[in-house]
């Protein structure tokens, strides 16, 4: 059985995510975010945490879970304290629809809602992202509407601490 394991994500994966950020199916699912990575790799701040997903040693996806109520940059907007929000996605199209997301999300969610005080996790596909609207709505996500965030329209999604544990 293949294990994924979540690592911080460092300086030394710069050239691996500049390399993901450049693949099609990641272009379309994020197409007008710059990560800024030579930067914010090298910020540790205590809202977000930046993982690497590997399996069995090899890097495979990236996650970052934050608390958006904290971020800097008030990309939310103002949500309650009580939320954590997760970005997620798979570098090389050959390990799409292989259940690596599934894992990779459900470590996170574990990771968000292990702080009693979470009460949701919050996320934002695209609106045009059908396979991941329906990865999410697997996992329990609920919609709760569609909202531009800059140039990107978006349909927000929520899972609350109930559902989840009604799924774990």
């Amino acid at each position: 059985m293949h294990q994924i394991h979540l690592r911080d994500a460092t300086p030394a994966d710069l050239a691996l995510l500049n390399h993901w950020d450049e693949q099609p199916h990641n272009i379309i699912a994020d197409p007008n975010d710059d990560w800024e990575w030579e930067t914010e790799l090298a910020k540790r701040p205590e809202w977000r945490q930046q993982l690497i997903a590997e399996l069995d040693g090899r890097p495979i996806g990236f996650l970052q879970i934050i608390d958006p109520a904290q971020e800097e940059t008030h990309y939310w907007g103002d949500v309650a304290d009580n939320l954590m929000a997760i970005d997620i996605w798979i570098g090389e199209e050959k390990d799409l629809g292989k259940g690596y997301g599934t894992v990779m999300m459900n470590q996170a969610l574990k990771r968000c809602f292990a702080d009693s005080n979470v009460e949701a996790v919050i996320i934002d596909p695209l609106e045009s992202n059908s396979r991941a609207r329906k990865f999410y709505e697997r996992i329990g996500f609920e919609f709760v509407e569609n909202r531009q965030f800059s140039d990107d329209h978006c349909a927000v999604y929520r899972l609350s601490r109930e559902v989840w544990a009604s799924k774990a």
